[in-house]
């Protein structure tokens, strides 16, 4: 392990403290908030829910980790010999990042065929690109971690394309009440997932050390506050407002309202 001073020690400490409180409190909110939605919304915003509830169990898991890995005692901080697990990081991501690229494509409402279509072609892509990122994250050899760097950087500019390109159309079909936020979180999608790669360089271009090790953990950490629970609120006010311009009111009576 690294060796870090107790100042960034404490950093990643309540970096990490943060994440669970705001990835619990998001989760809390999303549920409750699935009566505010459209029937035709709700997955979308279970989904979200999901994403962020599965964020608090590996960010508990990260904590406790990191705790296990290092010691205080009278304001030094030493390595206990137990090795900090990135890993939890890893499978997080592989299930919550195509989740996220789902629940746009869900709480868009496209039709049946376009949404199967982009939510297995946007999934699996996230999928590969985590995968890709792994065996990089868990080198020490610069020349390896830029090869999967690489690599892991081709889905993403896929993503990123489809993002753009392939769903302007389908964004265009939208209530207009609604496209600004849809553009906007699909901006917040790719200006988010940007800090992850350029992250992951920070050992490879200078950062050494507990500043690299302080650094990379908390880099990580606001990245996923960003794309997991301000993303997902911003598809909760996507479906509020969708399902405003359904003619939707929340309760049993708005429901008969739009079945009549």
């Amino acid at each position: 392990m690294d060796i870090i001073s107790l100042n960034q020690y404490e950093l990643v400490f309540n970096a990490f403290s943060f994440a669970i409180a705001v990835m619990g409190a998001a989760t809390v909110f999303f549920f409750l908030g699935r009566s505010q939605v459209a029937p035709a919304y709700k997955t979308a915003i279970t989904i979200t829910g999901i994403v962020t509830l599965i964020a608090a169990y590996h960010y508990v898991r990260i904590f406790a980790s990191w705790e296990a890995s290092y010691a205080v005692m009278a304001g030094q901080v030493t390595a206990t010999g137990v090795k900090f697990n990135d890993a939890y990081r890893y499978v997080d991501w592989l299930l919550t990042v195509p989740l996220l690229l789902i629940e746009l494509i869900l709480v868009m409402r496209l039709s049946p065929a376009e949404t199967a279509a982009k939510g297995t072609k946007l999934g699996i892509l996230a999928a590969l690109m985590v995968v890709l990122g792994y065996p990089g994250e868990i080198s020490s050899v610069p020349g390896t971690r830029w090869l999967w760097w690489a690599l892991a950087m081709i889905p993403f500019l896929i993503i990123v394309y489809d993002l753009f390109v392939g769903l302007k159309r389908s964004i265009d079909s939208q209530p207009e009440s609604a496209r600004g936020l849809i553009s906007t979180a699909r901006w917040l999608t790719v200006v988010s997932w940007c800090f992850y790669p350029v992250v992951f360089v920070f050992p490879m271009i200078g950062f050494t050390g507990g500043a690299a090790t302080t650094a990379v953990q908390v880099g990580y950490t606001v990245a996923d506050i960003v794309a997991k629970a301000v993303f997902g609120v911003l598809i909760y006010m996507i479906a509020v407002r969708k399902s405003a311009a359904d003619g939707y009111v929340s309760g049993t009576l708005g429901e008969r309202n739009m079945a009549v």
